[in-house]
Formats: C-alpha cells, structure tokens, sequence
C-alpha cells in the first residue's frame, strides 16, 4: 500500500506506546508527517495475573483449561481512563515494542479497550523514516507471540509462587522466594561455588628461555609448538600462550634447565604470516551488558536504565535483541560514514555475523540510528531527557552510546592486518617457542581495540644459533575456578540457554535483592541462605532448578511463539507431568526435615 494513501485515511489516530519517554519524539515525527496523531503510553504492562486462586498465582487449571485472572494494575486504572477518552473519533493504532511482551501488551489493550481488529504497527528504532514505514504498514496481532508471553507469564508465576509458597517459605530457612530463571540462575553461581570449596590446588612448574639477542621463548613439549586458534592473537589467546607447557615433577623441571643452560640454541623454524581479523559482531543484549560491565564498571540493570532512555531518544534500535543482523540501510550509511571520515578504512566486503543457535531475532542487533551522531555530538543534547536517571546519569548514557556508536562501525570497517611470527629453537631434545605480533593495518581496530598490544621480535633466521641463553624453571601453583561478574553470569546464562535479553539484567538484580548473592570485589558470592536453599532445590527437585530444564521451557515457548505449540497445552502439560508431582516430592521431604528437627529439638 502507498504511503501517501495509507496515512491519508489515517487521518486521526490514537497511537499506544509503551513508555512515556517515547512520546514526544513520536508525537513529533507524526507531526511533521502530517498525521494528526495523540500518542498515549500505556507505561508498561497495564494487566497482570491476580493473586487469586490455588497459590495466589491468578490462575486455575480445569481440566485442559487454563483460566486466568486477569486484573488491570492498581496504578494503572487512572492511565487507563486517559487513553479510553482520547479514543473518541480516533482510530486506535497500537505501537507497542515488537518483541513478545509488546504484544502481549497490545493484546492486553486490545481486551481491555474492547477493541475489534486493531491495527498493529512496529518499529525498531524511533525515528521520522522508522515512523512513516511502520505506519504505512499496520498489522494484526500475532497470536503465536502473544501465546508465548502468556505461556511464560503463567509458567513463571506457577513456578514462583506455587514454589515460594509450598517450597521456600515452608523451609524457612530466611530464603524469600524461588522462580524458573531465577533459580537456574542461582544454580550456576552456587555449582561453581562447590567447585571452588572442592579446589585442591596443584604445584606446577613454566619454563622460559631469555636471549641477549632481545626475546624470550617458553618451552613447548612438542616440537611444532603451541597451535594457532584464531587468525589473529586476541587477549584471551595471548593470555593462554603467554605461559610455558606445564611440568608437574620437579625433577623433570630441573632436568629439562640443566639441559637447556649446557646445550647450544638454535633456531629451528621462523614462520612469518599477514593475518585478517574482523571485528567482532554487533552488540546483542547480552554482549552489550558483558562490555558495558568490563569497559564501563556497570551493573546490568543499569546497563538496561540507560539503554532505555536512549533508545526512547531516538539515539539508538530497541535495546531487547540476541540478534546480530544489522540492517540494510544502517549498513549503507555506515558506508558513506567512513567512505567520507575514513576512506582508508572501507572494506572490500563486509564481514557477516552469525546470530547463536535459538536466537529469536525479533530486532536487529543494538546499534546507532545515526552514524554522524558521534559522542561528542551527543554531548550537546539537551539534560530533560536524561534527568530520570540517578546519579550522573547523562554522562553515563553517553559513555554506553559511545561504546555502541562504535561497536556497530567496526563492524563495517575493514578488517585489522596482523604481522605475525613463531620462532621455533631447540636446544638438545628441548623445545622453545617465542611469538610476535604487529598491528600493521589498524582496521576496525581504530573503533574497537580487542588486540593485545604489539609484541616485537628481532629480526632471526633458521639456522641462527642463539647467545648463552637464560633459563628458568618458576613454581606456581593452579588456581580455583574464578567466580562470576555480573556481565559473565549473564555469558554464561546465555550460553546455558537461561532467560531472554529482557530478562538477564531482572534476574541477576533479584538474585541480589533477595541475597542470595553479594558483589564481592567485583564477583558474585553465594550467601550462606542462597547455598542452603540451592542445595534443597538441587537434592529434591533437580529437573525445576537446573538449566536444562529451564532451556527446554525457552525451546517451548519458541515453538508457541512459532505456531507449533498451544501455550494451554503446554502449561497443562507442564503442571500435571512435571510440576505438581514435583511439588508433592519437595512438600514430602519438608514433612520429613521438620518432624526431624522436631524430634532433635524435644531430646
């Protein structure tokens, strides 16, 4: 349908948003468009489950039925009023987020206002073109993404409040509440606590061989040396091959120095190589939160609170994504960006990202909507917008735009070259490997440095033999696991399949509120209440805590979300097959523990 003709019958409209902050760019852009246009915002969620029911969870389960209580939110009906008398006259267009709890939003809206066929638009970022395009092409609701946010909303408040209820409380133990991607969570930090408890630490000796000559070599128990991962030496790898082969028996270790200071070394191989390295993806939820927490110290939740004022600015796409797409048009514009700023740096071809197994890709991945509007540009908006934010607010939000301004052009900036060079030298049977790397053509790496600095070696040939060289044998000793940050958690709950990008920074901020956890340094440590209570769990009613099972949830409400499950269905299914049961087993072993610390307490 032409624009022009869509818009005209168009003529007045009632756009419902969700958040408030959004309104005044929209209502602008539907002003310069010509639209006669009130936008109302419904401020999140307007409807949620009541505490009717078995558990308070607002919902009972008849037969193959599920039957819900849905009740409009207590500060919300004043809202809701608002928006029913702009109705009048108007055609209702509803403009809520495009992921699954947007629709269900509008589904919500559409129940409540009583509305017939509404028209449903969505749009990825909040700009004129966004606006226009997403109004010139209205849809009706998706029912399969509305099913599997109603999916999710009974299954989590069935696991968490039946669980809290007939689980936790029953314990009492001082543990507050339970939940399906909380206590997946929650398994993850206190399993890796386990392990830690269970570290026995481990002596091991690294050898190395300094050289006049200006490098140092460690030593390699295979005479190819340390294989090449990636193409191009990164942090992380560089951090792996910056330790020898390890020796775990000291006299092996003092054989291998007393061989290597009495024999002559000489250089076996040199291989040299021109390497390429893409940037790495775009920024999806997830790595967005990883980075921001590294460069930037913050906490998810924080992340998420700036993301937010800045994507309702217009600033950047919707922040909620496990995409890595980018779209069409960003991609060209990024072009003509560095074809104009930095014409050296423009690739032949683009490097393509792929998105992870599972990956919704509902929105592309997190980027600018315009790539002219560097950070010191941004310096210069105006302080209204970012007042809701604690603290110093502005200057954090521009801080995290900066990262994302430049993630998104290294991705479309040519690729980093890399000098590289082994040298292999043996002396008797001993092998020793020294490596360099230079950084001869920045690339991407002028947006975003991933690479560890240069490491220089002198100019050698095979053959060469080496001066006296300096060898040594140094004792350490292994260590335990390292503790989650927060950024790694949410890796790691990424990884593990546990939860959505809208729900990674929510559940680590609860595991905190409801101390389970405390930031130590840094890190998350599992309080004393937080292991009791996962060591319940995880003894009793293993299939509802661990991440498998709560994966598998996630891969249901996929196919809900895709048309190939019932979202009644599933969760009657859910309820009768694995939940109830589970419930009886815990509530027995409880029965059981208090009639225990009863008897103890009598003798």
């Amino acid at each position: 349908m032409d624009d022009s003709n869509l818009l005209s019958i168009m003529e007045k409209l009632l756009l419902i948003i969700e958040s408030p902050g959004k309104r005044e760019k929209i209502t602008k852009y539907c002003k310069d468009l010509g639209i006669d246009a009130v936008v109302k915002a419904s401020v999140g969620h307007i409807r949620e489950l009541g505490d009717s029911g078995e558990d308070s969870r607002g919902f009972d389960i008849h037969g193959s039925k599920v039957v819900s209580n849905w009740e409009v939110s207590k500060d919300k009906k004043k809202n809701l009023s608002a928006i029913k008398q702009e109705m009048k006259g108007r055609r209702v267009v509803l403009a809520t987020d495009g992921d699954r709890e947007g629709e269900s939003i509008a589904w919500h809206l559409t129940e409540e206002l009583k509305l017939k066929n509404p028209d449903r638009v969505v749009y990825q970022e909040i700009t004129k073109d966004a606006i226009q395009k997403a109004l010139a092409n209205p849809r009706k609701l998706d029912v399969d993404l509305v099913g599997a946010a109603l999916g999710r909303a009974h299954l989590d408040k069935m696991v968490g409040y039946s669980g809290t209820k007939r689980i936790v409380w029953a314990l009492d133990i001082g543990a507050k509440s339970m939940g399906r991607v909380q206590s997946s969570a929650l398994w993850l930090l206190a399993s890796l606590e386990l392990r830690i408890r269970a570290f026995k630490p481990e002596d091991y000796f690294t050898l190395s061989a300094t050289y006049p000559e200006g490098f140092k070599a460690l030593y390699r128990a295979s005479k190819a040396g340390s294989q090449d991962t990636e193409a191009a030496v990164s942090e992380e790898q560089e951090a792996k091959e910056s330790e020898s082969d390890r020796i775990t028996d000291p006299k092996i270790a003092a054989q291998i120095v007393s061989e290597a200071q009495s024999k002559p070394h000489k250089i076996v191989k040199v291989e040299s190589q021109q390497a390429t390295l893409n940037a790495p993806a775009p920024f999806t939820t997830s790595s967005l939160q990883q980075a921001a927490g590294a460069l930037l110290k913050l906490a998810p939740e924080r992340t998420m609170e700036l993301a937010q004022v800045l994507y309702e600015q217009g600033m950047i796409t919707y922040m909620r994504t496990d995409s890595v797409a980018l779209s069409a048009s960003f991609c060209e514009a990024a072009l003509a960006y560095l074809q104009q700023t930095d014409p050296t740096n423009v690739p032949a071809k683009t490097a393509k990202h792929k998105s992870k197994d599972g990956a919704q890709e509902a929105h592309e991945a997190i980027r600018p909507t315009d790539c002219a509007m560097i950070a010191e540009k941004a310096q210069s908006l105006a302080e209204a917008p970012f007042q809701k934010l604690k603290g110093n607010g502005k200057a954090e939000a521009i801080k995290l735009y900066d990262l994302i301004w430049r993630r998104a052009i290294a991705t479309q900036a040519a690729p980093a070259l890399i000098a590289k060079t082994k040298v292999l030298l043996q002396s008797g049977t001993t092998n020793w490997e020294a490596r360099g790397q230079v950084l001869t053509f920045p690339g991407y790496t002028k947006y975003w440095n991933n690479l560890s600095g240069d490491s220089v070696l002198p100019a050698v040939k095979e053959g060469q033999m080496m001066t006296s060289a300096k060898v040594q044998a140094d004792k350490k000793r292994t260590s335990p696991p390292g503790r989650f940050s927060e950024p790694r958690l949410i890796q790691e709950m990424e990884k593990k399949g546990i939860g959505r990008p809208s729900t990674y920074a929510s559940t680590v901020k609860t595991l905190k509120d409801r101390n389970y956890v405390q930031v130590e340094k840094g890190k998350l440590v599992v309080t004393p209440t937080g292991m009791e209570l996962m060591s319940f769990l995880d003894a009793v009613i293993p299939d509802l805590v661990r991440p498998k099972f709560t994966a598998e949830m996630e891969s249901q409400l996929d196919q809900i979300a895709s048309g190939k499950l019932d979202w009644q269905t599933f969760l009657v299914d859910f309820y009768n097959q694995t939940f109830a049961p589970s419930l009886d087993k815990a509530e027995s072993v409880i029965a059981q523990l208090k009639l225990q610390r009863k008897a103890t307490a009598a003798k």
